[in-house]
């Protein structure tokens, strides 16, 4: 198994605007939606976003604001088209934590 590279976090945040996101956070809710924007401190605005608690969406909460130190990783989805016809989730992983010296890593 390769080891996870450590990558510049901004470039890749930048990167995925305008694409479909899931945030998990650290104590389990995750959340679903267009990646608005990320500030210099990791924070990030979603739009048209759905909260997932326990594998079911609670509700559409339209746009949300996430603070960076909450957020556990970051995936991307992408959408298959036919014949798959559906989202999926993508190896395009990114976490870090807010309050860590570490570089965040890639997997």
């Amino acid at each position: 198994m390769a080891a996870a590279m450590p990558i510049n976090p901004k470039p890749f945040l930048n990167s995925l605007t305008g694409k479909s996101v899931l945030v998990k956070l650290k104590w389990g809710h995750e959340y679903k939606g267009l990646l608005v924007s990320a500030d210099g401190y990791m924070n990030l605005q979603l739009a048209n976003t759905e909260e997932i608690v326990d594998g079911s969406c609670t509700g559409n909460l339209g746009e949300v604001l996430i603070r960076c130190n909450n957020v556990l990783y970051l995936l991307t989805l992408e959408y298959d088209g036919p014949p798959h016809g559906g989202l999926r989730k993508t190896m395009s992983a990114f976490s870090w934590d807010a309050n860590s010296k570490k570089s965040p890593t890639m997997n």
